[in-house]
């Protein structure tokens, strides 16, 4: 057995070791950084890869800046910013950048459905018509050949209703009209769903109108669902999804940024992606987070910061709770990060299958169930189009959020920054 005294004089000269290192290697991390690199078990020259990997990217100007936020054992062990907010303006971006969060706020959308589901006013067996009754008459779309051998769409009647469940895993038939060329997508990109100043009631009465891309619970299909389930948050709450996300989730966890839109007094810290970059306007309505609108897109319209998602992520982590407060159940957190879609569940991925072939889909999440030599399975992330993403780890405790204004680069640096993540965790400790 080590004693108190021997114990202190390793951790003295393991302190005095790394002191070395960084005054050799041209380091310089304040004096709080020792202990916690220490417990941490990530390496500082990994840290430090990890960092020069992002400013590389500013400085081929591949991306206008980041923001980075990587967290373990509850403790924070880095958080910086890169680059600028905007090419235009030069800006320095700073940690308290706003970012569009867009398809990063259906895990928020999801979470919040699920805290009513605790509180017993949701099941997942639910029937969406129960709280939308215009879904009970949705019809399901066919491909048929008419007499001249052009492909026309026609409809049949729904299998079953969709449920709740489908909502949250992506497999109600609703999907998304800008991408892929099928009839059905066609459809609804030209369906002028966005026509107007919509809300989510509206949204959804529209949706409801659109024959499904195909049978519920049949394929996993990225689209509208989680914009359906933020109006299924009102009308069980009986109040807007920003009012029910910020009296439950949003103002107990202290995600001050986090909303549906800026305000003018934070206009100068919203980040901006390269001029020229792949526009995103596609889906009407999420182009400026300044523009006042009525639609509160659970599936793509908040913004928010690193720091806001990091309180989301850590109570995530923590099994539901945050300094106290208890949010979700822990078998709720462990329902939603689970796959729900495995192969035997008959559910049916395309090409459009997003998660990716190591990975299934929980409740807002997607999932990894395929280990490789530096991702561990059980990791559950999700990203947004504009170039945020996150994952949470619960196997090394530990998860990280990176905001990025880069559409065009966002999956590339999300496999190549998650790498250089893992490569500096040295798991054997210190």
């Amino acid at each position: 057995m080590i004693g108190p005294q021997r114990t202190n004089g390793l951790v003295a000269r393991l302190a005095a070791a790394l002191t070395l290192l960084f005054f050799a290697t041209g380091l310089s991390p304040s004096r709080a950084e020792f202990p916690t690199l220490v417990a941490s078990g990530f390496s500082v020259r990994g840290l430090e890869r990890v960092r020069d990997y992002l400013r590389n990217e500013v400085a081929t100007g591949k991306i206008p800046g980041a923001v980075l936020l990587i967290q373990r054992h509850g403790q924070r062990i880095l958080l910086e910013s890169f680059g600028v907010k905007d090419a235009e303006s030069r800006r320095p971006m700073t940690d308290d950048s706003i970012f569009r969060l867009y398809s990063m706020s259906k895990p928020v959308t999801s979470v919040a459905a699920m805290m009513l589901v605790d509180d017993g006013k949701i099941s997942l067996d639910d029937p969406l018509s129960k709280f939308i009754p215009v879904f009970a008459g949705t019809k399901v779309a066919v491909e048929k050949h008419d007499e001249n051998g052009k492909v026309v769409l026609a409809t049949e009647p729904a299998a079953r209703p969709i449920t709740i469940l489908d909502l949250l895993r992506q497999t109600s038939g609703i999907t998304y009209g800008f991408y892929g060329d099928n009839p059905v997508r066609q459809l609804y990109a030209k369906s002028n769903l966005f026509d107007g100043d919509v809300d989510n009631a509206e949204l959804a009465e529209r949706l409801a109108k659109l024959p499904l891309a195909e049978q519920p619970g049949t394929l996993w299909d990225y689209g509208h669902s989680t914009d359906v389930l933020g109006r299924v948050i009102e009308v069980v709450s009986g109040k807007s999804l920003y009012a029910f996300e910020k009296e439950r989730l949003l103002d107990p966890l202290g995600m001050i940024d986090t909303a549906f839109r800026v305000d003018d007094s934070r206009r100068s810290r919203v980040a901006e992606p390269l001029p020229g970059d792949v526009p995103l306007s596609t889906v009407k309505g999420l182009g400026d987070p300044v523009q006042r609108r009525r639609w509160q897109s659970g599936g793509g319209g908040m913004v928010g910061t690193a720091d806001d998602y990091a309180r989301f992520a850590q109570m995530l982590l923590n099994g539901g709770q945050l300094d106290g407060r208890r949010y979700l159940k822990p078998e709720t957190v462990s329902l939603m990060t689970s796959d729900l879609v495995p192969p035997e569940s008959g559910i049916a991925r395309d090409y459009y299958y997003f998660p990716s072939g190591d990975s299934g889909f929980g409740l807002g999440f997607a999932v990894r169930v395929v280990e490789n030599p530096l991702l561990p399975t059980g990791e559950y992330r999700w990203d947004g189009a504009g170039g945020t993403f996150f994952f949470v780890d619960p196997k090394d405790d530990m998860f990280a959020v990176c905001m990025l204004a880069s559409p065009s680069q966002r999956q590339r640096i999300q496999i190549e920054l998650k790498k250089l993540i893992y490569q500096a965790l040295e798991k054997q400790g210190p």
